[in-house]
């Protein structure tokens, strides 16, 4: 949350699933969610086993070039979740020989994912955000890299946490919808709707209500 409330792998609300509700009858289909490891949305976009991906950026897909895409819907950030204890991060160097939690198959930036490359930052792959919470208040990690959003709604729903979100932002992207090649109508007709939710404000009225 705020972007999706994935429960039993049911998907039962949050920010992609008011979106994807509200495009579908807008467009005349009646949506249905698929929980989709990282690893395998590219084969199956490929396939047409899921037609859209929300909250994405091209940067994150191996070939996104393979994708229509559609216009930026809202903008995001990463930041970093630390511990109250911990001196502020004001760099990428201030983040060198320390253990940051970060999402499995996850695709930072480049300089980041160069940092890990080199291992002059230690990547620690966490299963959930329970787990990143857990290791961060023990200080058995140094940071916990996530989406703003993300990570406002975690501190707001954990007031007592020793936690708090580091002001560093590491970096600002925008958030599209990409399609896969088997989507059942045009493309163009997926990104007007999307458009006009965007342009009514609907879309930054969703991200607020979650």
């Amino acid at each position: 949350m705020p972007y999706v409330d994935v429960r039993e792998q049911q998907l039962h609300g949050g920010f992609i699933y008011e979106l994807g509700q509200r495009v579908s009858q807008q467009l005349g289909y009646q949506a249905a969610f698929i929980e989709t490891p990282n690893k395998r949305i590219d084969e199956f976009m490929q396939r047409g086993r899921i037609h859209v991906i929300c909250n994405s950026n091209p940067q994150w897909l191996e070939n996104p070039e393979r994708y229509h895409w559609s216009a930026p819907l809202y903008s995001e950030a990463d930041v970093l979740l630390v511990h109250r204890e911990q001196a502020p991060i004001n760099s990428l160097q201030d983040l060198y020989g320390k253990n940051l939690g970060t999402q499995l198959g996850y695709v930072y930036n480049h300089t980041l994912m160069n940092a890990f490359a080199t291992h002059k930052i230690n990547r620690k792959n966490l299963r959930d955000h329970v787990a990143g919470l857990n290791l961060l208040r023990k200080q058995r990690l140094d940071a916990v890299i996530d989406m703003q959003r993300t990570l406002r709604y975690q501190m707001n729903h954990q007031a007592n946490a020793p936690l708090r979100i580091n002001s560093w932002v590491i970096e600002r992207y925008d958030m599209h919808c990409t399609y896969s090649p088997r989507l059942p109508l045009s493309a163009e007709r997926l990104d007007q709707a999307l458009l006009q939710l965007r342009d009514q404000g609907m879309i930054e009225q969703l991200l607020n209500d979650n």
